[in-house]
C-alpha cells in the first residue's frame, strides 16, 4: 500500500521497519488501532495492547516521531498518525519432520511496516485547545512549561539570598580596605600636632623660669646648718 500523504506538501516524517518477523495480517490488526489518532492516544493504545505486534509498531512510531522532531523541528504534541500500513515481505521456508519419514514445509512470514506522522492543521489544533481548556487539562508541552516555571520560581529566593550573602561579604571585605588609609594621619595633621607639641613645651619652660625652686636656698639667708659668725663656737 502506498502512502496517501505527500511529505513534500505536509509537514511530517516517516519511519519504516523492513523484514519484521511477523505476518502482515498481524501487524495490520494493530495498525488499525492507531490510524488517524493523536500521538498521545496512539501511544496509550499501543502500551496497553496485548498483541505481540504492538511492541514492534510502537518502536516504528517512536522512530517516526524522532525523525519529525529532530529532522523537521516539529512539536511532538502537534503530531498525529497520518498513515500506517504493512506490506508483505519475503517468506522464509523451513522444514519440519513428520511421521513415516516425511517432512512438512514451514512458512515464516515477514512484512514491512511503515508509519507516517504529520502535523495537525490549524483548525484541528484550535479545536483540541478548546477541548483541553473546557476539560481543564493541559498538553504535555504546557505541563512541562508550567513545571519549569514553578521550579524557577522556587529557586529564585535561594538565588536571591545567595546574591545578598555574596554582596554582604564583598562589602565586609571592602570596609577594612577603606579604613586603612584613614588610620594614617595626613601631612597637614602631622604638622599641626608638631606645632601644638612645641607650643606646649615652650609654655612649660616659661612657667618654670618665672617660679623659683623651693629647694634652692637664697644667698641672703643663711642656712640653718651653717653657724653664724657672731655665735661662739663650742669649746672656745
Amino acid at each position: 500500500m502506498s502512502g496517501l500523504i505527500d511529505l513534500d506538501v505536509i509537514a511530517g516524517a516517516k519511519a519504516t521497519h523492513r523484514y519484521a518477523r511477523l505476518s502482515a495480517s498481524k501487524a495490520r490488526a494493530v495498525l488499525n488501532l492507531v490510524r488517524d489518532e493523536d500521538l498521545g492516544l496512539a501511544r496509550d493504545r499501543l502500551r496497553f495492547c496485548e498483541r505481540g505486534a504492538a511492541e514492534v509498531v510502537s518502536k516504528v512510531l517512536e522512530s517516526a516521531v524522532a525523525n519529525a522532531t529532530n529532522n523537521e523541528q516539529l512539536d511532538a504534541d502537534e503530531l498525529y498518525v497520518a498513515e500506517c500500513w504493512a506490506d508483505d515481505g519475503p517468506v522464509l521456508k523451513r522444514w519440519r519432520p513428520r511421521a513415516r519419514g516425511r517432512a512438512t514445509r514451514i512458512f515464516k512470514q515477514t512484512c514491512h511496516i511503515t508509519v507516517i506522522v504529520a502535523q495537525l492543521s490549524t483548525e484541528e489544533l484550535a479545536m483540541r485547545e478548546a477541548r483541553l481548556a473546557a476539560s481543564g487539562s493541559r498538553t504535555a508541552s504546557a505541563a512541562r512549561a508550567a513545571r519549569v516555571a514553578a521550579s524557577r520560581a522556587a529557586a529564585a529566593p535561594a538565588g536571591a539570598d545567595a546574591d545578598a550573602v555574596e554582596s554582604d561579604a564583598e562589602t565586609a571585605a571592602a570596609e577594612p580596605a577603606a579604613a586603612e588609609p584613614a588610620a594614617e594621619p595626613s601631612a597637614t595633621e602631622s604638622e599641626t600636632a608638631a606645632s601644638d607639641t612645641a607650643a606646649a613645651e615652650l609654655s612649660a619652660a616659661e612657667v618654670s623660669d618665672s617660679v623659683p625652686a623651693a629647694s634652692e636656698p637664697s644667698a641672703a639667708e643663711p642656712s640653718a646648718a651653717e653657724p653664724s659668725a657672731s655665735e661662739p663656737k663650742e669649746g672656745s
